[in-house]
């Protein structure tokens, strides 16, 4: 067997393979040494990565009896890794090759183990004469073609169909590192989104549905549409002429999938035109063109925005510091705002961070473009703008964002009419004068009731907590309906109301139980009254940490992980520890912050929300900040005491129950003060 008909495997793959836990196999091959049945010896090293050959491990599998999948033999291919090597000993573009032949599968149905590699290449120039998506790769395959062959009938096999072994394919991109087709690469959420608003989109249009990706290369969005319309819903697909390996890739998983597919014509220059009703997606950068730029990603789109008129729709993803952040480059800024301006950008949202497999701290963003707004004067036209950075992409957010979506393609009236759950209605101009286009949305206690239930229920507790005597706050309601200001950390840090203070690195031998300075970090910020308390010595932190600092009175300390929480240090003097941090309010020119109200901001945050910067903290008039300030202070030493004396009922009712069941307590009649008769024995 030479190279190319070898299958191999690593220990990852021999997990997946067995349906069982990757550690298992490592137990498996411990303890099987020396026995009747040792695990099979690899066969090669891949850059220090053991390989082993696949009909050993089956073998293997089969004497023993392991693992969880009986028809592990049958299955093996569709766990191996792809044939690395030609015949001749240099490496091969395999991948190319053995979709081109899994393309070639699929469009005669027959068998290709059987066929010489002359007959191979006959079938291929008579299916593909003018060599636009399978030919080249075939030829290239040279003596190996025909051993690459009969890999694909066995990766077909063992995956069941053609599709199925074509998508198995592209599924290992990332282990066999293809970084072409990897770096780019989304999220079955991020696809499942766009696929789901290009699908709503095109019902808005009627006839037949036409969706068209002039990205070189993308191709992920055109499957996710093919999952999202369904069997029964005919659609058509036009993709780039693009003659690069990622662009003939594209036709290559249409053909194997059935799918009607017709060409765009894209000059050098990136112009193209398409007619009639058509719902473009797009991903930028795309798998043909990777290394974009964000002066190269707005030129693309200006490129569609500009050839689509009020028949077109449009959802493109891209990364949000180009669609929708401040951004770096103020030429970037000023392009956007052209861009805008167009009058087409009917919604934009900001998505969450890990849709880009590759780089899942990277947020990405929605712009969702239509019927064009240029005949309104410019003090007239409006965006569509949400943030669900901080949601996870769960069926009923997507479903929701997605009504979002297709509402603004309205009129101004159909969108007031419709009851939004994420988005709101932004008037462009004042989107062209902030530097991000989506702005967090403002804070707000969930199931906050409205001024007049919230006096009336305080004025009740009060009564209730203080049985008859004064109440602690005595508040009225006002009618003028104005929404206090809520800003960003990172703005209010450029305006120096906040500062951030990291936390001190700390060694954990160096905190005690008992005496010292009091430490805090996320164990305490999570679990404030039940953490367990920590100290340490100041001389000891003196000698061993000369940088570290002490907090001040009024530091908020948080965290972010693994869920927001902050506490206000009234007193100061404690030592943070990192992964905590602190927002110090500038008690000169405070901005209208307040440490409790930002501490409350904090723990009010979604557990998902880890992006501390763009926290939206409210600000207090001023007239009302003092007064906030007393009254919040005070209920808290009001809620330390009640916590104080809840620890002193337990002690007590825990001394009592532990005293009479022993014997040591007599309980007595406090109204007669004699106690009960005594039992023999007792003292």
């Amino acid at each position: 067997m030479n190279e190319i008909e070898a299958m191999r495997m690593t220990l990852t793959d021999v997990a997946a393979l067995a349906k069982v836990q990757r550690p298992v196999v490592s137990m498996w091959r411990k303890r099987s040494a020396g026995s009747a049945h040792p695990f099979p010896k690899p066969v090669a090293l891949n850059g220090g990565l053991e390989l082993f050959d696949s009909g050993h491990i089956t073998t293997w599998l089969t004497d023993t009896g392991r693992g969880n999948n009986p028809e592990a033999a049958n299955d093996v291919a569709a766990f191996t890794r792809m044939p690395g090597m030609t015949a001749d000993g240099t490496r091969g573009n395999t991948f190319e090759t053995l979709t081109a032949l899994l393309a070639l599968k699929a469009i005669t149905g027959n068998s290709l183990a059987q066929l010489s590699t002359e007959e191979l290449l006959d079938a291929a120039d008579e299916f593909d004469p003018d060599d636009t998506f399978l030919y080249s790769e075939m030829e290239a395959a040279g003596t190996s073609l025909a051993s690459t062959a009969a890999f694909a009938d066995e990766l077909v096999d063992s995956a069941y169909n053609v599709a199925a072994a074509f998508e198995h394919l592209l599924a290992a991109r990332f282990r066999e590192g293809l970084k072409d087709y990897s770096t780019t690469a989304l999220t079955d959420s991020a696809v499942g989104l766009v696929a789901a608003a290009g699908v709503e989109l095109a019902a808005t249009l009627g006839g037949d549905s036409v969706f068209a990706d002039s990205t070189r290369g993308g191709s992920d969005l055109l499957m996710g549409v093919v999952h999202a319309a369904g069997e029964e819903a005919p659609v058509t697909f036009l993709t780039a002429d693009d003659d690069g390996d990622s662009g003939r890739l594209v036709r290559r998983r249409l053909r194997v999938h059935g799918v009607d597919c017709g060409q765009i014509h894209l000059d050098p220059s990136g112009e193209f035109a398409v007619q009639g009703p058509v719902v473009h997606v797009a991903q930028y950068p795309s798998p043909g063109e990777s290394g974009m730029g964000g002066a190269q990603i707005l030129a693309a789109v200006e490129q569609l925005l500009l050839q689509m008129d009020d028949q077109q729709r449009a959802v493109i993803i891209a990364p949000a510091r180009v669609l929708c952040d401040p951004p770096m480059d103020v030429s970037l800024a000023a392009l956007r705002g052209d861009l805008l301006r167009i009058g087409r950008v009917r919604a934009i949202v900001r998505l969450p961070q890990g849709l880009l497999r590759a780089k899942p701290r990277e947020a990405q963003a929605l712009w969702v473009m239509g019927p064009s707004l240029a005949d309104n004067p410019n003090a007239g036209r409006w965006t569509m703008v949400a943030d669900v950075s901080t949601q996870d992409l769960t069926e009923d957010v997507k479903q929701d964002l997605v009504s979002d979506i297709i509402a603004s393609m309205g009129t101004r009236a159909m969108v007031r009419a419709h009851a939004f759950r994420f988005a709101r209605l932004m008037p462009t101009q004042q989107l062209l004068a902030s530097k991000s286009l989506v702005p967090a949305p403002p804070h707000s206690s969930v199931g906050m009731p409205t001024g007049a239930e919230a006096a009336l229920r305080i004025e009740e507790l009060g009564r209730l907590l203080h049985s008859g005597e004064s109440p602690t706050s005595q508040v009225v309601t006002t009618h003028d309906n104005m929404t206090n200001q809520a800003d960003s950390i990172q703005k209010l840090m450029t305006y120096g109301a906040l500062k951030h203070i990291k936390g001190n690195r700390i060694a954990e031998a160096d905190l005690n139980p008992q005496k010292g300075t009091r430490v805090l970090g996320p164990p305490e910020l999570l679990d404030p009254h039940n953490a367990p308390h920590r100290y340490i010595s100041l001389l000891d932190l003196a000698a061993n940490y000369p940088a570290s600092r002490l907090t001040q009175p009024d530091d908020v300390v948080f965290c972010t992980s693994p869920r927001p929480a902050a506490t206000v240090d009234a007193h100061g003097g404690s030592v943070v520890i990192f992964p905590a941090k602190v927002l110090r309010v500038d008690a000169a020119d405070p901005g209208g912050l307040l440490p409790f109200v930002v501490a409350s901001d904090i723990n009010g945050l979604s557990p998902t929300d880890k992006a501390w910067r763009r926290w939206r903290l409210r600000r207090v008039p001023e007239a009302q900040r003092r007064k906030l300030g007393d009254t919040l202070a005070r209920l808290q030493h009001e809620q330390q005491q009640a916590l104080e004396r809840l620890g002193q009922l337990h002690e007590v009712a825990t001394l009592i129950t532990d005293g009479v069941a022993s014997g040591s307590l007599t309980l007595i009649d406090p109204s007669s003060n004699l106690a009960e008769p005594q039992t023999k024995g007792t003292q």
